[in-house]
């Protein structure tokens, strides 16, 4: 992600969690409309230290809340206490809640959720409420005002899905992660519903994936509007009429193929990938050299790591017959599957999936036959 900042001329500090950095309006307007692996973008209202009830209060009741919610404006909290002699978390919205009604004037109905781990994961937010994530650490509270509203990976497109589908965000991640940057071919030769295809394909026509989507910030009182529409009518300008280099996505399932071909339509790029309905041994890709960027099964059940075993080495015996020389991304949950390919991958992310911890392995496809497949 900080490479993605510094690519909007940003200069990015990384941290547990993400990354941060200091910047005005358009700052802000433009790492919500391109950012590609941001889950949300967070303001930092205020810092300060409470090791009381008392000094929460005093210090909250100072904290601009005018600059982010009107008088009366519904608000959520999600608050997490560690390692602090405040600990309840309810108890620490609460005393948020009643100082912005403090210093607003006006009582605001307000909801809270311990952690948000749920929401995070799941996508359910809505962008409804003017949330603000607070964080007790060590007796600081961090107070940060949620700029997204919703939640970046959801770009729209993506209502029809296929078994385990892939997050939008870290399809992104995937590319970016591999170092494509759209002017090579790619293939997906399990493209399920189609997300890293079509994030590859907005990817290569420049497409901001945040430009057809309302944001948090552009409602908070002191925010100048002209700010996001600058931003907007310069990603516009930006985009390519049509993708530089071919994508393909195939699937054996004819169902996920269909949901492949209506995401794309709906992303505004269909007519940039090549579906197909087919095995992986099917695959027949354009000229290359390009890249397959692609997120297999896991087998997470001990009654499909036979299988799961066997489906990593067909697609390295598949990948050295029809694409020697061109490089390989894909997620794997574990080491000893991207070995069953048979040629020498190496992770560069590190990440998780539905709850599941995965990783980024990237390698180049030799040319030759493949070796004994490798069992563990």
């Amino acid at each position: 992600m900080a490479r993605e900042l510094a690519s909007l001329g940003e200069r990015a500090e990384q941290q547990p969690g993400g990354v941060a950095w200091r910047g005005d309006a358009a700052s802000l307007a433009r790492a919500n409309v391109w950012l590609r692996t941001a889950s949300r973008v967070i303001v930092r209202a205020a810092e300060f230290r409470a090791r009381t009830f008392f000094e929460l209060e005093r210090h909250a009741r100072k904290v601009p809340w005018e600059r982010f919610i009107a008088p009366g404006q519904r608000v959520r909290f999600r608050v997490t206490c560690r390692k602090s002699r405040l600990y309840h978390s309810e108890a620490v919205a609460q005393r948020l809640a009643e100082s912005i009604e403090h210093r607003l004037g006006a009582a605001s109905a307000w909801t809270t959720g311990e952690g948000g781990a749920r929401a995070d994961d799941e996508g359910e937010e809505t962008g409804a409420e003017q949330l603000f994530v607070v964080r007790m650490l060590h007796d600081v509270c961090t107070v940060s005002a949620d700029s997204s509203g919703a939640l970046l990976h959801l770009r729209g497109y993506r209502q029809a899905v296929a078994k385990a589908p892939l997050r939008e965000t870290l399809a992104a991640a995937l590319l970016l992660a591999a170092e494509w940057k759209g002017d090579t071919p790619l293939v997906d030769p399990m493209c399920g519903s189609g997300t890293i295809t079509i994030e590859a394909a907005m990817l290569a026509r420049r497409m901001a994936p945040g430009l057809n989507r309302a944001f948090a910030f552009n409602e908070w009182p002191e925010f100048p509007r002209e700010a996001l529409a600058a931003v907007t009518a310069s990603a516009q300008a930006q985009a390519l009429p049509a993708c530089p280099v071919p994508i393909a996505g195939s699937d054996r399932d004819a169902g996920a193929i269909d949901a492949a071909r209506a995401n794309a339509e709906r992303a505004g790029v269909g007519a940039d990938i090549a579906f197909g309905v087919h095995a992986i041994s099917g695959i027949a890709p354009p000229p290359g050299p390009g890249l397959v960027a692609t997120n297999p099964p896991y087998g997470v059940r001990v009654g499909e790591r036979h299988e799961i075993r066997n489906l990593y080495a067909q697609l390295g015996h598949v990948l050295r017959r029809h694409c020697a020389g061109w490089r390989v991304a894909l997620y794997s949950p574990d080491e000893r599957l991207s070995a069953q390919l048979g040629f020498p991958m190496r992770t560069v992310l590190q990440t998780s999936n539905g709850g599941i911890p995965v990783r980024v392995d990237v390698g180049e496809v030799p040319a030759g036959e493949a070796p004994a497949r490798i069992y563990f």
